[in-house]
């Protein structure tokens, strides 16, 4: 063989080799192509038991509701039917006396005049009065006995339909602390809140009128304030300045009038909030801002518009169960306290102002007299109206909801500071530390420096003098005089 036939050989044989190694090639990734489908359609087939699964599981739920709901309504049948039975046994019983009495009439007519020697006439008068009060008794008697059962029956399903609503609408307490606890990103950051010689964390106190409470090992800290309103906005500065990082007292200043000026937009925001948790809708901007508003109101201890947003629940669930309009119900329970933000601005009740703002938006006359009538100032005109004050009482009475003494102290603070801002030359006063501080801010102009110690014993002797203030109060007067120019 010449060496170019051995030339070609090797080719043919490089290239059939060539061949049958792609061919092995296609062949792997086929199977390996294969494989992946395999695997592919195994976790589409767990997929779709588990996507079946779940189906099953959400229509056993389904048809369990319904089976209540059926069995419910074959109840309120039953009740309805044992009622009307009851009724057609009574009017049966008073046909049965009536024939009696007739009868009774005719047979001793006759007897009474030949025994008494009356005439008929007056034999049949004397029977008539005994017969009529003989029957009379009679039904009275059947008619008690009748009303009582009644009365024990509708007890026990008034109880259970008072039972199953709170059961459906159970919350956690709504009863709210005065003190609001701050997480920090690190130690280090309580350094800069305090800032030298503690000149931060006076102007924050100066300027929000809260304590800030800093603990020695925790990465955290406590505004402490009986007054909500301010112990938000406070929050809101301290959430800015630790997100900002610089905390200095110009800081500080500018980002509490942010936090002031943002206000109306939180209350929209909780308004459409707790609007949506109730289920409440196509209320108007005006509406839901003021009840955005009672987030800072409490009643007893219980934050209103936790209170108003299970009330909603609690109406629609007994209007359910009695047959009442429960859309109805559940707008009215939500909107029964919205007179409530307008308290101490505005002259007359919560219930009369609610009812009033409600007409001025648009809702119906049914939502705004049960609005009007939650505490009886107006006569109730619908169900749903006495629906609304058995959910307010029912929401306000369950253990942990309120405590009375939360609003003895908000009080207490409150008249405190009323009574150090009707002195002489003071512009704003803050309590604080439960109490057991007052900060007094007077105005310069009217108040000089020589005359604070002063001021400041004058203040000391009237709050010792008032006995709703034991203990040791401390008074501080700051008077501040700012001047500020713009160049340019």
């Amino acid at each position: 063989m010449t060496t170019v036939d051995i030339i070609q050989i090797v080719l043919v044989l490089g290239l059939t080799l060539v061949g049958l190694y792609v061919v092995i090639l296609g062949r792997r990734d086929a199977e390996e192509e294969r494989e992946s489908a395999a695997r592919e359609a195994s976790a589409l087939r767990e997929e779709s038991k588990s996507v079946h699964a779940e189906a099953q599981r959400r229509e056993q739920r389904i048809a369990r509701r319904e089976r209540d709901l059926a069995e419910d309504q074959r109840n309120l049948g039953t009740y309805q039917r044992t009622l009307d039975d009851r009724a057609a046994a009574l009017a049966s019983t008073e046909r049965q006396i009536e024939a009696e009495r007739v009868e009774l009439r005719d047979k001793h007519d006759a007897a009474l005049a030949a025994v008494a020697g009356l005439d008929v006439g007056e034999a049949k008068k004397r029977v008539t009065k005994r017969l009529t009060a003989e029957a009379e008794a009679d039904a009275a008697g059947a008619i008690r006995r009748i009303e009582k059962r009644v009365e024990a029956e509708a007890a026990t399903r008034a109880r259970e339909i008072l039972v199953t609503a709170m059961q459906r609408q159970a919350v956690e307490s709504s009863a709210q602390q005065s003190v609001t606890r701050i997480q920090l990103p690190s130690e280090e950051m309580k350094g800069r809140l305090i800032g030298r010689e503690g000149r931060n964390i006076r102007t924050f106190e100066s300027v929000t009128g809260v304590s800030m409470i800093l603990e020695d090992g925790v990465d955290s800290v406590l505004l402490s304030s009986f007054d909500v309103e301010r112990r938000e906005i406070a929050e809101v500065t301290l959430r800015a300045l630790v997100s900002d990082g610089r905390v200095q007292p110009q800081r500080i200043e500018a980002a509490h009038a942010a936090a002031v000026e943002s206000a109306p937009e939180r209350a929209l925001t909780a308004g459409l909030d707790a609007a949506e948790s109730a289920n409440v809708g196509g209320l108007s901007p005006t509406m839901i801002e003021t009840l955005g508003r009672l987030r800072l109101r409490t009643s007893y201890g219980q934050n209103v518009l936790a209170h108003v947003v299970e009330c909603a629940g609690l109406a629609a669930a007994i209007a359910e169960e009695v047959g009442g309009d429960a859309a109805v119900a559940r707008r009215a329970a939500f909107l029964h306290d919205i007179g409530k933000a307008f308290t101490g601005e505005r002259d007359g009740t919560h219930a009369a102002l609610g009812a009033a703002l409600a007409l001025e938006n648009g809702e119906s006359d049914a939502v705004a007299n049960a609005i009007g009538a939650h505490h009886d100032e107006v006569p109730m005109e619908s169900l749903e109206a006495v629906i609304i004050q058995i959910a307010d009482a029912l929401s306000a009475s369950r253990p942990g909801a309120r405590r009375e003494d939360f609003d003895g102290y908000v009080e207490r603070m409150a008249s405190l500071e009323t009574m150090v801002r009707e002195m002489p030359g003071v512009s704003d006063v803050v309590a604080m530390q439960a109490g057991r501080e007052v900060r007094v801010v007077v105005a310069p102009e009217q108040v000089g420096d020589a005359a604070l110690p002063e001021l400041a014993r004058t203040i000391a002797k009237r709050i010792n003098a008032n006995p709703k203030y034991p203990g040791e109060v401390k008074v501080t007067v700051i008077r501040e005089l700012r001047a500020e120019a713009v160049a340019g």
